[in-house]
Formats: structure tokens, sequence, C-alpha cells
């Protein structure tokens, strides 16, 4: 009984003694300069700038105003604009594929500079397919590429992703303000086109193999739930040749931001780039600019081409409610308190035995009707 008394009054020790540990690493005030993109040869190049933020921030993306230039080991300058903040593209152009190239990054509020080392411009080989794998309630797409030449072996890709979906209920009918009219074909809010491009870091290397071929690079997988799935799906995947060490920063970044979080993953590694602080070398600047050109290619997949017993899960709890011009009970006009502002909007009407005009509509809330919430009803023009 001692021994227990020990224990209990140890236990409640060491709970009462508790501090929450605060490093200073959460809240330190040194920021960093990200540079994301590739130096495309036979394509747009698309460069984004941002500074770190510490995690006790709450701002998520800092983006940064600067002057970018691409410098070819000619003497050929090539001015970059912004798009969007932090965003910069060259486009309309198509470089020389046999010279090196780098970047230059002045920054506006603290005039640093920086310059990535000169970089050999790579040919990327042609995509050969991208395909999928539907099994195990996962929809797994990979692409195959080779090089004949056995001269790339080293691989990256991202891609973006377009998708057809549906809201839960399909609205007939739309108020104008005053009442409740039918909707046109131009007020369809039920089919819509939402698009995601990837976060994650997507690698594949054939160094080890007697050829340079990659069979079944895994991209990305999408659960047999998904709404993306549901109707029609497309996927753009774009291609880089890596040099090897564009492949070892690339892999190490991978390491330290998506495979962290259980003892037996890798610890962080020192991530070494190849930009530079012209004033500090020693600064660390987290990105890696490569050159070369890219390799495309779209594919789409359509709910025939998957399992018929792979159903889609809507992501709101939706459910009709049946709102009267002159509740029974209540007597409140619910069409005009509730429908008419568009507090809900109105799915189809209802009767009773005899009438000839609606008493009411079957209705629900925004979210569970109108998909333009979640993305737009306007086609891309590289849909069919």
């Amino acid at each position: 009984m001692k021994n227990w008394r020990i224990l209990i009054i140890s236990i409640i020790l060491s709970v009462g003694c508790k501090k929450p540990y605060n490093p200073q690493v959460i809240s330190s005030p040194n920021s960093y300069l990200v540079v994301e993109g590739t130096i495309n040869t036979n394509d747009i190049t698309t460069i984004k700038l941002s500074k770190t933020v510490n995690l006790t921030s709450t701002v998520t993306t800092k983006p940064v105003q600067a002057s970018l230039v691409i410098e070819c080991d000619n003497g050929n300058i090539y001015g970059l604009y912004e798009t969007a903040d932090g965003v910069y593209q060259l486009s309309g152009v198509i470089l020389d594929n046999t010279r090196k190239f780098r970047l230059r990054i002045t920054i506006f509020d603290d005039h640093k500079e920086y310059l990535s080392d000169y970089e050999q411009a790579k040919v990327t080989p042609i995509i050969d397919s991208v395909g999928f794998i539907a099994g195990n309630n996962k929809l797994q797409l990979y692409a195959n590429t080779h090089d004949v030449n056995n001269n790339t072996r080293y691989y990256r890709f991202d891609y973006v992703e377009t998708w057809r979906f549906h809201s839960k209920y399909n609205s007939e009918y739309v108020s104008d303000g005053t009442n409740i009219v039918s909707r046109h074909a131009d007020q369809q809010i039920y089919y819509c086109f939402a698009n995601h491009a990837s976060s994650s870091i997507v690698l594949g290397s054939s160094a080890k193999l007697k050829q340079d071929i990659l069979f079944q690079a895994p991209l990305t997988a999408i659960e047999s739930t998904s709404e993306k799935i549901e109707t029609k799906y497309s996927i753009l995947v774009h291609e880089y040749a890596l040099t090897e060490k564009a492949y070892k920063f690339w892999e190490s970044l991978k390491k330290n931001t998506e495979q962290l979080g259980s003892i037996f993953d890798a610890e962080p590694t020192q991530l070494i780039g190849n930009i530079h602080n012209t004033a500090d070398p020693k600064e660390p600047v987290i990105g890696y600019i490569c050159a070369g050109t890219v390799s495309s290619k779209r594919v789409f997949i359509t709910s025939e081409q998957l399992p018929d017993t792979w159903r889609p899960s809507y992501p709101y709890d939706c459910q009709l409610d049946s709102l009267w011009y002159n509740n029974p009970k209540t007597k409140l006009n619910q069409v005009q308190t509730f429908l008419v502002p568009g507090v809900e909007i109105p799915v189809s009407p209802f009767f009773t035995k005899g009438s000839a005009s609606p008493v009411g509509f079957v209705s629900s809330s925004v979210e569970c009707v109108d998909c333009t919430i979640r993305g737009t009803r306007q086609q891309p023009d590289f849909w069919k």
C-alpha cells in the first residue's frame, strides 16, 4: 500500500510540474527567401518568390516583390514580369537549349541581390503515357517515360488536376428578389469545374538501372469516395529532367517536409541549393533553379472507366426542407422568409391534392445546391 501511495504522489507531482515547451525557433525573427520554379526553355517560365514565416505567425504566405531576370552564358538577358503577388513569368520566348542559364533576383524592400549558379539546360524526354490502376478503393495515377540515350536518369514531376462535379441537389428554381421563378440554363448551379495544383514533391530516378526507364512512376492517389472522379477527371502532368545535384536537393526537401513526424522517419537534413546572396553567401536560401525543356501530357478519366461500386461522398451533411407559402401549422410564409432572400435555395415545387399551383418548395442550404461556392461554371478550353 505504501508503494502505491508513493506512485500516486509521483504521478501528481509529475503532472503538476509540467511546463510548456516553446523553443525559440517557433518565434524566430529570421525570414529566409524561398524561390520556386524552373527556367523552361520551351515553355512559360514561372518563378514564385516568398519569405518563410515562423510557426506562431497568423500569415501562411509572404510574397516578395522583386526584379527578376534570366541570364544566359552568351550575355543575353530576359526580364520576367509579375503576374500576381510574388509570381513572375517569362512567356513567348524560346531559349537556346544548348546554353547555360541562371536567375538574378533583386529584392525591392531591402535591395538584396540573389544569384543562382549557371545550369546547363537539359532536354527532357517525352512522357510516354499517363495511366491509372483502380484498386483497394483508390485510383493510383502513374507516368511512364524513358530516355533512349540514357542521359536523364533523374526526373521530377508536377501536375494540375481538373474535374467536373455536381452539387447534391439540382435546383430548377431561383429567387428574383421578389418571387420564385424558373431557373434559366445560364443560371444553372448544378455542374461545376474545380482544379488543384500538386503540392507534394514527385521524383523518379533510374540511376540504379541499366536502362533509363521509369515504369509506372507514382504521381498521386485519389480515394474512391472523392468528388474528383464522380463524373469526369483530367490531369495535366509536367516532367522535368534534373541534374544529380538538383535531384538530391529535391529529395532532401521531400524528406524534410513530407516524411517527418514519426520515430521511423529520417532526421531533417540541411538543404543545399544553388541560389546565393551575392553579398552574404552564408545566408540560407531555399530553392534550386534548373533549366531545360518541360514535357507535358494530359489524360481524361470518366466514371465509366472506374468500378461501379465506387460512390462519391458529398463534403456536406445535406437534407431537404419543405417550405410553404402558408405553413398549415404556423401560418408562416416560409417561402417569403427563407427562399426569396436566399437563405436557402429552392430545388423543386410541391403540391397538395387538388392544388393547381405549388403550395411551397422543397429546398436546401446553399452548400448543398450551389456548386459555384467550390468551383466555377466556366468549362476549361481544353475540356472535351
